[in-house]
């Protein structure tokens, strides 16, 4: 069921931006959460009707991408397509993407599995007769490949869809450093330092990582990013350091839940280098590659009548193991 759009929509820049553009938050009554993590540190959770916990109603946990959060329009359209369907929508905001700063310095990143499994091992406590289905989109989804490659063989989830992940960070951040892709690494840069500069009025960074604040100021790219703070502050020895260690390609001969991924030749965040061949994924893998769709996009219809392909797509799948 490879996605396909006709000739106006075909433009990856259209398919990325279109959403954001012209698709506003239309879900407003989110019940918010405060999970407390093992280092004491906290995530935020958005529920959309939450459950009662003796119910068996399936749930979907959604990853957001990087700076997302649950007002993003991938997130409302997948959640009021899956309630629809009568699926409970959680959202799991990462670190430092909530209403509350973090307390620790430390924020999130593409390959922190340890948050998000602490979340789903208590989620499947407190709803014990329920299916837990999760959804990654972009940042998320590599995260999430990680996570279930990692889990191996496990009883936690019951299916994940993938969408749009950078599955190789390395080459990731080199191609949105080049051309117009320039344009979505600022805007995610801008978003990415204010946070930083926000933290660093609570932290003593220069003390910790050794960073001062005309560093942050004078940010050019992801990469740098990842050098000065991401790397340094998470563990690693730097950007290409953590880029290896939490590229999710290499993990993906290891999963044993059933998966989607979903993933556009034409997305303008990577090149076509991220994507993986048929020996390097495992059998539970079903890898959904089209022509378009551009980053997160996937939308079909006209511009004046969009169909959020996407979404649709997503529920499909789940319903399958939803009858299983």
């Amino acid at each position: 069921m490879n996605f396909k759009t006709n000739n106006i929509l075909r433009n990856n820049h259209i398919q990325t931006s279109y959403a954001t553009l012209f698709r506003k938050p239309f879900l407003k009554n989110f019940k918010i959460e405060k999970f407390i993590l093992s280092d004491g540190d906290f995530i935020e959770i958005y529920w959309h009707f939450k459950p009662k916990k003796d119910e068996q109603t399936p749930i979907i946990v959604l990853f957001h991408g990087l700076t997302g959060s649950f007002n993003s329009p991938y997130i409302q359209g997948a959640i009021n397509e899956l309630n629809k369907n009568d699926f409970a929508c959680v959202v799991v905001h990462f670190r430092g993407c909530a209403t509350e700063e973090n307390l620790l310095a430390r924020s999130y990143h593409s390959g922190e599995t340890q948050d998000n499994l602490e979340y789903l091992q208590h989620l499947k406590k407190e709803f014990p007769n329920s299916k837990l289905f999760c959804i990654g989109y972009s940042l998320g989804g590599n995260m999430l490949l990680k996570l279930l490659g990692e889990l191996k063989q496990n009883k936690l989830i019951t299916a994940a869809v993938s969408v749009s992940a950078p599955m190789q960070l390395k080459i990731s951040a080199k191609t949105i450093n080049s051309g117009f892709s320039k344009f979505y690494q600022k805007r995610l840069l801008k978003d990415l330092t204010k946070a930083l500069l926000r933290k660093y009025q609570k932290h003593d960074f220069e003390k910790l990582i050794n960073l001062k604040k005309e560093s942050i100021q004078n940010i050019q790219t992801l990469k740098e990013f990842d050098d000065i703070y991401t790397a340094p502050i998470h563990g690693f020895d730097s950007a290409d350091d953590y880029y290896k260690k939490c590229s999710s390609k290499q993990f993906l001969k290891d999963i044993q839940t059933p998966t989607l991924i979903i993933h556009a030749k034409d997305d303008p965040f990577m090149s076509t280098e991220i994507l993986p061949q048929p020996n390097e994924i495992s059998k539970y893998i079903t890898l959904e590659i089209s022509e378009n769709g551009g980053h997160v996009g996937f939308i079909q219809g006209s511009i004046f009548k969009p169909i959020y392909w996407l979404e649709k797509r997503i529920t499909q799948y789940f319903l399958n193991y939803l009858r299983a």
